[in-house]
């Protein structure tokens, strides 16, 4: 019986991608404009995508297709602060804390994710900025902040983790900042130029195996149809025959018809400096490079970079639920306001410094925070819905999925396919009424870190 998949939505990303815009120019592909048969198709090329890709031409000669609706890094691969974290840190859950033996499988993963970057970016040859082992920070500013980073640190002893206590001397060493009254440093974080080290991906995998991988952008798939031992899969200006398919789509899932009202759509917002003069460098101190999670996850999440793009600051706060997956380019301005408060609450000494970009990020949610991950049809491969973590995460599911189509049954696999399916949304209005309330109720939380 003949299926056909139809995509109802393409994916839409409010203001620049800044990773990228700060970034030289780096290597593209072409439009897919002729007809091609291909044994695998990996449609989404960000980390998931990428990752997938790498895995399978590692594991087969086999003919190897990736296709990017947009530019690689464009979308919300190079839209992320750029934290890989290989601790507990989940967004939907509201704290960054499971159970032991869970955690400890999820750290094992994780740093499995954290391993796959930085081999990459040493085979590659990337810069160190786009995959760099320098370690987070997670901060606090009240005696709520401070609870919970004691209740954090308990379950990190707990499970045998390192970490390193600092006061509010501390973080202004830093930071330069006189804001933070203290802060667990955590050792394992990778920080990434995001859109650096998906570019160098994209191209290492390209030369690696330009025999046998092929990958296009501005080539969105449109539409699915089964025939016999094949998927025969439509872009604008051309068809794609193919025995297997990769979904690295994130929450783009949806769109497709797969995990129908079973993925919650969360934007979130962030803005980026100019580039710091060294006059306002100097005025700053502080360390070059850092960055900062909040001990509320609804906090302000912030970021030093320098390297190639120059000297800047990150800061992204600010959550909107939007099942659409679109927002008008009018809320990024509007949450900037937001960010340049942020900026000065932390920064006054530098407070005339503006902010070049303003952007939002598409993140993919579930209700009981599972992946969306697995066969959705003969041959489809799902390794969607990252709960906000899409760098370890994404990079796992890419993995993961390659491995199930290939029939490895890894540890990945094995992790992934004891979750549940993604819990069933509540019916609207009650739907995006409840994830707004929430999100309000949970922003109004943690206000004294925005």
């Amino acid at each position: 019986m003949t299926k056909t998949i139809v995509a109802k939505r393409l994916p839409i990303d409010p203001g620049p991608a800044a990773w990228k815009e700060i970034l030289p120019k780096q290597k593209r592909y072409p439009e897919l404009n002729d007809n091609i048969n291909t044994d695998w198709l990996i449609i989404g090329g960000g980390f998931a995508g990428l990752s997938a890709a790498k895995r399978i031409c590692e594991l087969t000669k086999d003919k190897v297709t990736l296709i990017e609706a947009s530019e690689i890094a464009s979308g919300p691969a190079g839209r992320n602060s750029g934290f890989m974290i290989d601790l507990p840190h989940e967004l939907g859950s509201g704290s960054y804390q499971d159970t032991i033996e869970r955690d400890k499988l999820h750290i094992k993963l994780n740093r499995y994710a954290l391993d796959f970057a930085l081999d990459a970016s040493k085979e590659y040859q990337m810069p160190k900025e786009a995959a760099d082992p320098v370690g987070r920070i997670n901060s606090y500013v009240n005696k709520s902040g401070k609870n919970h980073n004691q209740e954090y640190s308990k379950h990190l002893d707990q499970l045998g983790e390192k970490y390193k206590e600092l006061s509010a001397s501390d973080m202004k060493e830093v930071t330069g900042s006189d804001f933070y009254s203290g802060g667990l440093f955590l050792p394992g974080c990778l920080m990434l130029q995001p859109a650096l080290y998906i570019s160098k991906l994209a191209e290492g995998i390209s030369n690696q195996y330009q025999d046998n991988f092929n990958l296009f952008e501005n080539t969105p798939a449109l539409e699915f149809q089964n025939n016999v031992n094949e998927w025969i899969v439509k872009t604008p200006k051309a068809t794609i025959h193919t025995k297997k398919i990769i979904m690295a789509v994130n929450g783009h899932a949806e769109s497709f018809g797969f995990y129908k009202r079973r993925l919650m759509h969360v934007f979130t917002y962030a803005s980026m400096t100019r580039r710091l003069t060294d006059k306002e460098q100097k005025t700053l101190k502080g360390q070059k490079s850092w960055g900062i999670t909040p001990s509320d996850p609804m906090g302000s999440t912030l970021r030093r970079i320098s390297g190639i793009g120059g000297d800047r600051i990150l800061i992204r706060n600010r959550w909107t639920f939007d099942p659409s997956m679109e927002v008008p380019i009018d809320r990024v301005k509007k949450f900037g306001k937001d960010q340049d408060e942020s900026f000065r609450k932390r920064f006054p000494m530098i407070k005339e410094v503006s902010m070049e970009y303003r952007w939002g990020g598409r993140l993919c949610l579930s209700l009981n925070s599972v992946p969306a991950f697995g066969e959705v049809e003969k041959n489809i491969y799902s390794a969607c819905c990252q709960n906000g973590i899409g760098t370890a995460k994404g990079t796992l599911a890419g993995i993961g999925a390659a491995d199930l189509a290939a029939g490895i049954n890894s540890e990945i696999v094995k992790d992934m396919q004891t979750y549940d399916q993604p819990k069933k949304l509540p019916p609207e209005p009650l739907s995006t009424i409840g994830a707004r309330t929430v999100i309000k109720w949970r922003e109004f939380k943690a206000k004294a870190e925005l």
